[in-house]
């Protein structure tokens, strides 16, 4: 398996690898975009079913990639040579197409294409041509591609297809990592406040207009000019370790994040199993997740977002509702429910039984 280092990706990989433990799969994640962190390690060394190989390339995604991304692929075929694994999952796109000589799974996270339409408004420039025809030989060269959502695989299917076989599986988390606890009057949002796709900089500029304080987790430095910013009823917390997420998480009564572009979205999932009461960018995606279970938002709309919010701090009947729905939707994506569905398209793509469980 693949996993870049820096953001969801990485937590889907941890979590489905712990849960795949269940159905006797060992796994060999080969990192990629940046070296593990310490906390990283920690992390990965009580997994027992786990074993990490290190890079630092660079992914399809980034800046000028493309010498990285050939000498990846040599040292991933290298690793294919040594470990002799049953099958490939990469999560990253680029390399589906490599000499594996075992079935492969590709999926389908999130992808610069997309994110350009949706928040941007406009199909990404002519720069991005060599991505295009890299991700499209990636999954095109795919036995299985997979998406976390209906809808990010029809928009992988519109801007890469056709693929030989495709499906969803859900993102899952594990249920007993949160915890609800006596809910406190703030609201609480994930994220860099400078990412246009997440949207929490229109959060932060509306706090003033807000009954209850807003408290993010994350940087508020720019990641160029390396200016703070400071907004009224606004605090920012920095980088939280997952215990302190955890914590924050279980006493927030609102969790906020209006988002242009979300396939999936982990922390919405995380504070939904927190119990926290939903607002989230009205998106194909998320629709399609959380149904009824979430106040949707207009990520255009600071007015939107301001009185949406706002309702939900005077109606306490209506928030604590919107708690349970959030909370009781949130069982649908337990990790377990994930692993089950690759455990399925492992055996379906190997053509034979997996180990059952011990």
């Amino acid at each position: 398996m693949t996993a870049d280092t820096m953001g969801g990706v990485w937590t889907y990989a941890i979590e489905l690898s712990k849960a795949l433990s269940s159905f006797g799969v060992h796994v060999d994640l080969a990192t990629m975009g940046a070296p593990l962190n310490e906390e990283q390690h920690q992390e990965v060394s009580e997994i027992r079913n786990l074993t990490v190989h290190e890079s630092n390339f660079k992914l399809e995604w980034m800046d000028n990639p493309w010498e990285d991304l050939a000498k990846a692929g040599e040292w991933l075929l290298q690793l294919n040579e040594e470990i002799k694994p049953d099958l490939i999952h990469l999560n990253n796109m680029a390399h589906g197409n490599l000499s594996w000589g075992k079935p492969v799974v590709v999926v389908v996270h999130s992808c610069v294409l997309s994110w350009w339409r949706a928040v941007k408004g406009e199909e990404a420039p002519k720069e991005w041509e060599t991505y295009l025809e890299t991700v499209k030989a990636g999954l095109h060269a795919a036995d299985m591609v997979v998406a976390p959502t209906q809808s990010m695989l029809h928009q992988a299917e519109e801007l890469y297809g056709p693929f030989k076989q495709r499906t969803v599986i859900y993102n899952g988390r594990g249920q007993q990592l949160f915890q609800y606890a006596s809910k406190e009057p703030f609201v609480f949002s994930m994220g860099r406040v400078w990412d246009e796709a997440k949207n929490i900089g229109m959060l932060a500029h509306i706090a003033s207009d807000l009954q209850w304080p807003v408290y993010i987790a994350g940087d508020d430095k720019h990641p160029i000019t390396g200016e703070t910013i400071e907004l009224e009823n606004v605090h920012f917390l920095g980088q939280l370790s997952p215990k302190e997420v955890t914590q924050w998480l279980a006493r927030a009564s609102v969790y906020a994040l209006p988002a242009k572009y979300e396939p999936f979205g982990l922390t919405i999932l995380e504070a939904a199993m927190s119990g926290c009461a939903l607002v989230i960018g009205k998106t194909d995606s998320l629709v399609e997740i959380w149904g009824n279970a979430a106040k949707y938002v207009n990520p255009q709309s600071a007015d939107d977002l301001r009185d949406t919010i706002n309702h939900l701090i005077e109606d306490e009947f209506t928030r604590n509702i919107m708690s349970c729905r959030s909370m009781k939707r949130s069982y649908g994506y337990a990790s377990e429910h994930m692993a089950q569905d690759y455990s399925n398209i492992y055996r379906q793509l190997l053509r034979f039984k997996l180990p059952e469980i011990a």
